[in-house]
Order: C-alpha cells, then sequence, then structure tokens
C-alpha cells in the first residue's frame, strides 16, 4: 500500500491507520463505515481513493462543488460555476433515500422520501456512491452512447459525465475531481445502514477476530446493497387519453408532484417551466397530458427533454426505478383531480 492511500485512510477513517494484525479487533458497530469494515476483511481499495497529494484537495470545497456548484480556488478568489444550470443535488440526494439497499423500488423509495424529508429525484443518491462499482448501468447506452463506456466502472469518469453532459457544465479540475470524491467519502454507507441481523455481525466480528472466513463476510455485507443502479427506459403509454392500464391514486400522486415536479420547476428553481399548487398549474399540465409537447407528464416523464436554444437546462427523463408505471398514473390522477 503506498503512502498516498495511507494519507487518505489516516483523514477518512483516522482507526484503521492504526490498524494492524496484532491490534485487538474491535466490535463492528452500526455507526462503522462499511468500506472500513471491508478493508478490515481485505478487500482491495477500490481505484477512487482520494489522491490528497494534489494540491487544493479539501472535503469542504468538495462539499461546496457538490452543493452549490462553487468554491475558493487554491489560488485565491473562487472558482467558476461548475454549471450555469444545474448543481449535483437538482438531480441527486446526499442521503440514503431506500429503507432496504438491495432494492431499486420506486415506491418504497417515495414513502422513504416523504417521512424523510427528501425530494423523489430521478437521479441515484450520491450517499454510498463510493461504495458502487457500476455507474450509468442499463439503458444509458441509450443516451449517450460511447461516452457511458470509460464511466461504468470508474466513479471518476461518472462524475465527469455527469459534470459535462447532465450538467452541461465545465469539466472538473483534477483538485476539484479530488475534492469531490474526498467529499464523497464522508458520505459512504455505514454498516446500519444494512438489515443485517444480529447473526450477521456475529459472523462479521467472528471473521475478523479470528481472521477466517473473511471472503464470506465480505459476501455477506456486499450482499446488503447494490453495486449500481438499475436503470431501464420505458415509453409513453401507446395510448395517452388512455394512459397505461393501472388505476391511478391521487394520494399517491400529490406526494410525486410536491416532492419530484415542485423540486424543480417551483418558482423556476432548475427550470424556465414554472409549476405551484395552483389551478392554472394543473389545468395547463392536464390539458397537455395526451399530447405530444414538452409540457405532457407521459412526454417528459419517459423522454426527458433536450436544452432548447439559449436554454440548456433541459430535463432528465425517469427510468422505471425512479418512477414506475403505477406512479406516473398517480401523477396524472392527481393532476386531473386537482384541475377539475
Amino acid at each position: 500500500m503506498n503512502k498516498r492511500y495511507w494519507i487518505i485512510i489516516a483523514v477518512i477513517f483516522p482507526a484503521l491507520a492504526f490498524y494492524t494484525a496484532s491490534s485487538p479487533v474491535e466490535t463492528i458497530n452500526a455507526e462503522q463505515s462499511v468500506a472500513e469494515v471491508l478493508m478490515k476483511l481485505g478487500e482491495v481499495l477500490p481505484d477512487h481513493i482520494v489522491d490528497s497529494t494534489i494540491a487544493g484537495v479539501s472535503i469542504e470545497r468538495g462539499r461546496e462543488i457538490v452543493h452549490i456548484g462553487i468554491t475558493s480556488d487554491p489560488n485565491g478568489g473562487n472558482t467558476n460555476k461548475q454549471s450555469k444550470h444545474f448543481v449535483c443535488t437538482s438531480c441527486h440526494n446526499m442521503e440514503k433515500e431506500d429503507p432496504d439497499l438491495r432494492y431499486a423500488d420506486p415506491q418504497a423509495r417515495l414513502e422513504y422520501a416523504r417521512d424523510n424529508g427528501l425530494p423523489f429525484l430521478q437521479g441515484t443518491t450520491l450517499y454510498g456512491a463510493i461504495n458502487r462499482t457500476n455507474f450509468y448501468n442499463g439503458d444509458y447506452e441509450k443516451k449517450y452512447g460511447e461516452l457511458v463506456k470509460p464511466a461504468r466502472n470508474d466513479l471518476r469518469e461518472a462524475i465527469h459525465l455527469c459534470a459535462v453532459e447532465c450538467s452541461q457544465g465545465r469539466a472538473l479540475e483534477d483538485w476539484e475531481m479530488e475534492s469531490v470524491l474526498a467529499y464523497l467519502w464522508t458520505i459512504d454507507l455505514k454498516m446500519g445502514d444494512l438489515m443485517l441481523s444480529d447473526e450477521d455481525y456475529e459472523m462479521i466480528n467472528q471473521s475478523l477476530s479470528k481472521d477466517k472466513n473473511q471472503e464470506k463476510a465480505i459476501a455477506l455485507i456486499k450482499s446488503y446493497y447494490l453495486d449500481g443502479s438499475p436503470a431501464t427506459f420505458v415509453t409513453p403509454p401507446d395510448d395517452r387519453k388512455e394512459g397505461y392500464p393501472v388505476k391511478g391514486d391521487a394520494a399517491n400522486g400529490k406526494l410525486i408532484y410536491e416532492l419530484s415536479c415542485l423540486h424543480c420547476h417551483e418558482k423556476e428553481r432548475y427550470s424556465f417551466y414554472n409549476l405551484d399548487s395552483s389551478k392554472l398549474s394543473f389545468s395547463h399540465l392536464s390539458k397537455h397530458i395526451s399530447r405530444y409537447t414538452r409540457y405532457s407528464i407521459y412526454q417528459v416523464g419517459r423522454w426527458g427533454t433536450s436544452p432548447i436554444p439559449g436554454k440548456k437546462a433541459y430535463m432528465p427523463n425517469y427510468t422505471l426505478e425512479k418512477m414506475s408505471y403505477q406512479q406516473m398514473e398517480d401523477l396524472r390522477a392527481y393532476i386531473e383531480q386537482q384541475a377539475e
């Protein structure tokens, strides 16, 4: 293990920096980092360990880039905004957003967002991003083509693709990229985020204390979270007047409208199309549901939109894992109810 790896371990995992085979083995608890526990079990360090030898790298600068798109420049002053149109939190949460990390369940995710005060977004949370090994999965190749290939198994390349293509912004400087990674390492998965049983904890602790069955313990831990987010692109219903063949639930649709639509469109936060809870907004949306326009929830929900001249901001599509057929009809039911 080279010096750079030990530097980042000392910064992010202080306890692990002093861990040796002769040290007494601690009992794993819910607050510990999943990555830290995996490394103690002998897991190979991921490629996206931070290169902290680059001047200017800092967790706080990374946090500012992610949350507000701008930070202090190591050479003085502030950086230019990474994107004039979006910040990472436009499309991604920074907290856990799934109750069970083994499944991509859009309804469970919606209810968790409601219960925890989170928006319901198109992108996967960046919480636990450093624990994943796959990015831009599934059908994202249909959208980004060859650009996806270098990003599939490389977090730095995935961040670069998101910065330049998804956010319609500029590429990050090396110190900015490493700062973003440093911040992401502070919002990694914790053991308590997994649905481990007492027996699971006992097995993991036994593997550490007796220095055996470590590969089995690693596999056990990894079985409790997805190593990437599945992404299935689906089309609008064949008959947009009829919709998908499920009955919509307006109460559930209200959640989607408030936690998703208003997140971007209220007061034109990230969009030039303003929405609120007025009858005017609902009437306009209702009128366009069955149409082939950028104001149809079917059109923009499933296809997204492209930037238009003079306005690079656009709307990303919802994959099936981020909004189900049922949820799309729930949203329609709520819009039509409020438009009456």
